[in-house]
């Protein structure tokens, strides 16, 4: 693995970070510019859906997540770069709430990360999950 310089690595280490801040206040425009117009996000090993373009998989993440409330925590950030690529992977967790369902769930994404002239993007995302914590609740709607 190669050593990253720090300036990179800080700058991958936000990124990261403005995802989950973006995607948990639901700031779908500014976290659509965190991906590269062609990117490729796999959620298929947790259970989900693989999508192609930025626009495709935001407007899917965002109606997934409309009416939910959700965490997303990362930490500990394996980071190799060659150039204007890096791979990372990210330990992760995420909690999810919505009216019939609460979900606590715990693995890594796996990242490849482009240099481009706006700064770092994610080109393609795979999440996998260790464990998947489901808590079905009765809707309040149905009476």
């Amino acid at each position: 693995m190669a050593t990253p310089d720090f300036a990179d690595w800080l700058a991958i280490c936000n990124l990261k970070a403005a995802y989950c801040r973006l995607l948990d206040t639901k700031d779908w425009e500014g976290w659509k510019q965190l991906f590269t117009e062609d990117c490729v996000v796999d959620t298929r090993p947790s259970g989900g859906t693989r999508e192609e373009g930025r626009d495709r998989f935001v407007a899917q993440v965002s109606q997934a997540l409309a009416d939910a409330r959700t965490a997303h925590q990362i930490h500990s950030p394996q980071i190799s770069i060659e150039g204007d690529r890096a791979e990372v992977v990210w330990a992760m967790q995420d909690r999810v709430i919505k009216d019939d369902f609460a979900l606590t769930g715990y693995g890594h994404y796996h990242e490849v990360c482009l240099r481009t002239p706006e700064g770092w993007k994610i080109a393609e995302q795979t999440l996998t999950r260790l464990i998947l914590d489901m808590d079905r609740r009765p809707d309040p709607r149905a009476t």
